[in-house]
């Protein structure tokens, strides 16, 4: 298949049981009276994106959150067969729903393997109880273990686990207990995250009040690296920033974003990235999600009036960018990086052209001096140095004034 007719698909489901105080991801707790009314919204924005998706085929689908396994099985079964039914999956197509410990069960997951869905990420976060108190998760270290067990029974072969490092008092042997804790439950992948202060955040308030001290930037870079000695005689490849995986099992979704190919967004505030006439445009839905489902009602009702819709005449999407080929270098570029392999040289010049990475030069011999980045093979790729320190490599990457 053509890389014009790969596709990648991503559903957001907003809704939670709670409110993380670090998290400042589009999700909303208390609404989940809006679920069916929701699931009804996804499945016509499906249909609504049919003929402009035509000839397309996903390869992944990704139901991410807010928690999405808060969505009941009949509602999550409807999205999926009119996603399968309006734009089409490939035979092999990686289907992953990230879950939360605290909120399935056995007979939940035999149901959802039944499904189709192949993929589970769990948001583990950590294995210490008072560590998952401090950040305001519903689950225990033990419901985690259930949930987790629960899945290999109902049939999961690849299962994920995302774990953050770097909590105000963790030490490095308490991270690494969690760490040695979740590889020996042997799952196929790991997602590893240094706790971030977020604006807006009731974590950013605590902090800001001096209630909560701010994460140490060393003690998280010795966490990483400590990490990552351990993770690898563990059986454990890292190829990207903050994702580790058995081999053969990088979770191929989130490898569409980072080599900055298509993908179409379904839901409250989802993104999305497609091929347009003068190269690609980004757009994204309306965050609130009640106001999501009245603007896809309104498209809904206004469809009639013409055979194909195209991203203007979907009322739900309220930000559009086209991106030129300056812009859509620079995602490239800074997106590429991320993983461990790097970006090829030889395919940025066949895609952009043989002078594109001129204006560039200034900022690769920089952070190569600096010991961040380094040419391998005909690839351009962060050091192990750089993976600490890449936003100092991303800046200067981004689009030339």
């Amino acid at each position: 298949m053509e890389r014009e007719r790969r596709l990648s698909l991503y559903v957001h489901v907003p809704f939670c049981a709670a409110k993380c105080g670090y998290c400042d991801f589009n999700s909303y707790a208390g609404q989940e009276a809006l679920i069916p009314a929701y699931a009804q919204a996804l499945l016509r924005e499906a249909e609504m994106w049919s003929t402009a998706c035509r000839g397309w085929r996903a390869e992944t689908l990704f139901f991410g959150g807010g928690t999405p396994s808060l969505m009941p099985l009949a509602e999550l079964e409807r999205v999926l067969e009119g996603v399968r039914r309006h734009i089409g999956l490939t035979p092999d197509a990686e289907i992953t729903l990230e879950a939360n410990p605290g909120t399935v069960d056995e007979p939940y997951l035999s149901r959802l393997r039944e499904t189709g869905v192949n993929r589970l990420s769990l948001g583990v976060q950590s294995f210490r109880d008072d560590e998952l108190v401090f950040l305001g998760r519903i689950h225990s270290a033990e419901e985690a273990r259930l949930a987790y067990r629960a899945a290999r029974r109902a049939g999961f072969g690849n299962v994920s686990l995302d774990l953050i490092f770097g909590l105000p008092g963790q030490t490095v042997d308490r991270w690494l207990e969690s760490l040695d804790e979740a590889t020996g439950l042997e799952p196929e992948h790991l997602s590893l995250y240094a706790l971030t202060v977020e604006e807006g955040t009731p974590l950013a308030r605590e902090v800001a009040l001096g209630r909560t001290p701010a994460p140490d930037p060393d003690l998280q870079a010795e966490l990483y690296l400590r990490s990552a000695e351990r993770l690898e005689p563990a059986g454990y490849e890292q190829y990207e920033i903050s994702n580790w995986a058995r081999p053969g099992h990088r979770c191929r979704h989130n490898l569409t974003y980072w080599r900055n190919g298509f993908w179409l967004g379904l839901g409250a505030g989802a993104h999305s990235h497609l091929p347009s006439a003068n190269g690609s445009v980004r757009f994204a839905n309306t965050a609130v999600p009640a106001r999501y489902v009245e603007l896809v009602e309104e498209t809904w009702d206004a469809r009639r009036r013409t055979d194909v819709l195209t991203v203007d005449d979907m009322r739900q999407v309220t930000f559009r960018e086209e991106d030129d080929a300056s812009r859509e270098l620079s995602d490239t570029l800074v997106l590429g990086l991320r993983l461990c392999e790097g970006v090829s040289l030889t395919d940025l010049r066949r895609r952009f052209g043989k002078a594109a990475l001129d204006c560039y030069a200034a900022a690769f011999e920089e952070a190569a001096s600096l010991g961040l980045l380094e040419p391998l093979d005909g690839r351009l790729r962060l050091t192990a140095r750089g993976r600490l320190l890449a936003n100092e490599v991303f800046v200067r990457l981004l689009p030339p004034a």
